[in-house]
């Protein structure tokens, strides 16, 4: 395939599946993989982050508005009732440290399995039957709105939200790093569902998080593979030539501008649809990465 028009689909498959739970790294891997690009190749590994990058931008721009008003409130809060600890901005970095630290002394460990079809097409299966399970439990309660009698739901906006939440979406973070094909969104997500945050809370908390989270891992990841030795695979800007920054151009465009209209699509519909339509999406998608593992298809 021309390198122009597969830079156009890969980006499309980053912008589309980056903040949607049913994993951007799975799915960025399977498409490179069917269209034979050179994974041990250092430059097509530095193209996968960059596209990536792409995609992240897109929050800052996104969500401008939500951060301006949570600056200008630090720490005190829109309510008054907020601190340097309870901010909802220091909860997102509470919650990025409790990720960050244990991630980066497992990088070995998932390193490994990023290049396991099998880790990716049971983490793609599992968390699709978790994510139904916990989204069919709350969606009554979203149906009867905020001040229902007995609902489990208490935290309706993201402005809301507790320590408690914040460590617990934190910790369940590690799991989408450690297990490729969990997916980030998925588990933060779900976890904040399982704390007590409606759907569309637990969504935004959840692209909040991911700004620091995919940011310094993606510009770590960035750093190691022009910097980095062995199996770091260094390359060198020097060593890229004008066509291949093209294609890298062309491929964080496309990811920002699919990733852009993702996230507006995707905030929109959980406020009115949830989450069972990604769920069995995953559960389908885990079963075939796994039959194809097995060389059951495919092959």
């Amino acid at each position: 395939m021309n390198e122009y028009l597969l830079s156009v689909v890969l980006g499309i498959v980053e912008g589309l599946t980056e903040f949607l739970p049913v994993s951007s790294t799975a799915h960025l891997r399977l498409a490179e993989d069917l269209m034979h690009v050179p994974l041990s190749s250092g430059y097509w590994k530095m193209y996968s982050i960059v596209i990536q990058l792409g995609a992240i931008l897109v929050l800052p721009i996104y969500f401008r508005s939500h951060i301006a008003k949570l600056i200008s409130t630090w720490p005190e809060g829109e309510k008054r009732d907020c601190d340097y600890l309870t901010h909802p901005l220091s909860l997102v970095m509470i919650a990025f440290v409790v990720t960050a630290a244990p991630a980066f002394l497992l990088t070995k460990v998932i390193g490994k399995n990023l290049e396991s079809l099998y880790v990716m097409g049971t983490a793609l299966l599992v968390g699709g039957i978790v994510m139904w399970i916990i989204d069919a439990m709350k969606a009554p309660w979203e149906k009867a709105g905020e001040g229902a009698p007995g609902s489990p739901i208490h935290t309706w906006k993201m402005d809301d939200i507790h320590g408690g939440q914040a460590l617990w979406i934190g910790a369940c973070q590690i799991l989408s790093a450690v297990f490729p094909g969990t997916s980030r969104s998925m588990s933060t997500i779900g976890a904040g569902q399982i704390a007590g945050m409606s759907r569309a809370a637990a969504l935004e908390f959840s692209f909040f998080l991911s700004m620091p989270t995919m940011g310094v891992a993606t510009l770590y990841t960035l750093y190691k593979s022009i910097k980095g030795k062995d199996e770091a695979n260094p390359i060198g800007v020097a060593e890229i030539s004008p066509h291949q920054w093209v294609v890298l151009a062309i491929g964080f465009v496309v990811s920002f501008i699919v990733a852009y209209g993702a996230v507006a699509w995707f905030m929109n519909w959980v406020r009115k649809r949830g989450f069972a339509p990604f769920a069995a999406y995953r559960i389908v998608l885990g079963a075939l990465v796994l039959a194809w593992a097995a060389g059951l298809i495919g092959k």
